[in-house]
């Protein structure tokens, strides 16, 4: 049942990698449930987020960064960003603060002229610029784009200028569609692998964390402990030794790592067992796309 002046709507967050929109989402929520890294093309999948108030609820999507694909996989992650704009009631363009429009960007902006959703121009790492030399990056991308609002932020820092209150005023009026504790719609086991999968972002360099990939086989929960069996992917076996290193230390030091964050999640005492295996080119194989999310199901 609907209640009367009660708004709710689909917001998506878009823009370049790594321009903070996994921070932003979980500055949003309050909680952590996007994994961040300091390397772009980190989110692969929508991560939906959701902020229940008394008055509205707001689903938040962060979508992969918008880039020019090499894979398969790539291809998709791109695809799956764009096709949110007809899905949504607002999209949040999110830019640096410290970055002039670039290719990248007016690549996005382009895309964005040809819907009719309401586009607010985001402003992110404000706190890493003096204010005056923010007036002459919201004129640029004013030439570029006629935003229905600009609003500055720094999601690192938790200010978020009033963007959740701007946004409500763009919502219809509408149904709960989420119980209020709820954070967000994907399983534990989806989230889980991405929190193996960001260790594997931190923990190794080059070409590593672009060619792996994480799938929970096994997820038991028993009375006092919840055992996880992942594996992590790679794409040669080179990478695998890698990924294991000197005597099994940065596989252990990425479990490690991973179980801390998944026991906070599930407030359990977590068993974590890790495996590498190699499955050469799985970034073109829709089989293993569809496995960790990127083929999204019918």
């Amino acid at each position: 049942m609907q209640e009367k002046g009660f708004r709710s709507g689909f917001i998506a967050i878009v823009g370049r990698p790594n321009v903070g929109k996994s921070t932003l989402l979980n500055c949003l929520l309050g909680e952590k449930v996007s994994i961040t890294s300091s390397k772009p093309q980190t989110t692969r999948n929508r991560i939906r987020g959701i902020v229940s108030r008394p008055d509205a609820q707001l689903i938040f999507i962060d979508t992969p960064g918008i880039h020019k694909p090499v894979h398969r996989m790539n291809e998709l992650m791109v695809e799956t960003a764009l096709r949110t704009y007809n899905e949504v009631d607002v999209i949040l363009f999110l830019v640096e603060a410290n970055e002039r429009p670039g290719p990248g960007d007016r690549f996005i902006i382009e895309t964005l002229a040809q819907v009719a959703t309401p586009v607010f121009l985001v402003i992110n790492k404000v706190d890493l610029v003096e204010k005056e030399r923010l007036l002459p990056l919201i004129q640029e991308f004013s030439t570029l784009h006629s935003f229905e609002e600009i609003i500055p932020v720094s999601a690192l820092k938790n200010d978020l200028g009033g963007l959740v209150d701007t946004i409500l005023k763009r919502l219809p009026e509408g149904p709960r569609y989420f119980p209020d504790d709820q954070l967000t719609d994907q399983p534990e086991r989806f989230i889980a692998a991405e929190i193996v999968r960001e260790k594997v972002f931190e923990l190794t360099k080059d070409e590593i964390p672009y060619s792996s990939a994480v799938v929970i086989e096994s997820m038991k929960e028993e009375p006092e402990i919840t055992r996880i069996h992942a594996a992590i992917f790679v794409d040669r076996e080179s990478q695998k030794g890698i990924v294991i290193g000197k005597n099994g230390a940065l596989l252990k030091e990425i479990g490690t790592r991973a179980r801390l964050d998944i026991e906070k999640l599930l407030g359990v005492k977590v068993f974590l067992q890790l495996w590498v295996k190699v499955k050469k080119g799985w970034r073109e194989d829709d089989r293993m796309l569809k496995n960790i999310g990127i083929i999204e199901e019918e």
